[in-house]
């Protein structure tokens, strides 16, 4: 893959980017999101204002990819009003807490990437396998990877402890397999497609990735001791 930089939204111009290639996904290329809903061709939503917004860049400058991660506010999370949560979380506290939600990758910035088989450490002959990782979806997956790890890196210094997720079990095999493991804490629905709400510790998924990728883990650390 070409050069790609990862790193959070830092003013309008790139927020306005953000919310354009949302809408691009969300309501045009999926369908999730109905046109006439968000006018002027952006995707926003409430909670979007207590939120940190995390990019993908390719080597012409484009934003590729993009996610958010929404802090507690008195509007709550998304989660708990899309989805049924059938699993006690009393015991964390909601100032811990944080919801990852609006990743989108554009189907066709995606296929201008060139190919790239190392990136973050992850390479054809590692020992775990993920599917189609270095194939049909290798250049989707790694976008993803490097907006996990800005989110790790932004969680960690804001002290955030968990993650919520609403995700389809597409995306949970494929975080599972490198260690980024998500507990089901509610059956799945149709939002956005079949979607289950979904908890991670992030303490857990730190012990999980530095056990089966050890280089992804590395880097995330030495990303954050920098960043600091």
């Amino acid at each position: 893959m070409g050069n790609l930089e990862f790193r959070m939204v830092t003013d309008k111009g790139e927020l306005d980017e953000v919310y354009k290639l949302r809408y691009k996904v969300y309501c045009e290329e999926k369908g999730f999101e109905s046109p006439e809903d968000h006018p002027g061709g952006v995707e926003i939503d409430e909670y979007d204002e207590n939120s940190v917004h995390f990019i993908a860049l390719n080597d012409r400058r484009h934003i590729i990819g993009t996610a958010r991660l929404i802090f507690n506010s008195e509007k709550g999370f998304p989660i708990e009003k899309n989805s049924k949560i059938e699993t006690d979380i009393s015991g964390i506290e909601r100032s811990r807490l944080g919801e990852i939600s609006r990743l989108a990758v554009s189907k066709e910035y995606c296929r201008r990437v060139e190919d790239q088989f190392i990136y973050f450490g992850v390479s054809e002959e590692d020992s775990f396998e993920i599917p189609n990782i270095f194939h049909d979806h290798r250049r989707r997956q790694l976008i993803v990877l490097g907006l996990y790890k800005l989110i790790y890196i932004e969680s960690k210094k804001r002290g955030c402890t968990h993650w919520f997720a609403v995700m389809s079990k597409g995306l949970y095999l494929l975080l599972r397999k490198i260690g980024i493991v998500f507990r089901p804490i509610g059956p799945a629905v149709n939002y956005h497609g079949l979607r289950a709400p979904y908890l991670g510790s992030v303490a857990e998924i730190e012990a999980a990735v530095e056990r089966v990728s050890p280089e992804l883990f590395r880097q995330a650390r030495e990303d954050l001791r920098r960043s600091m």
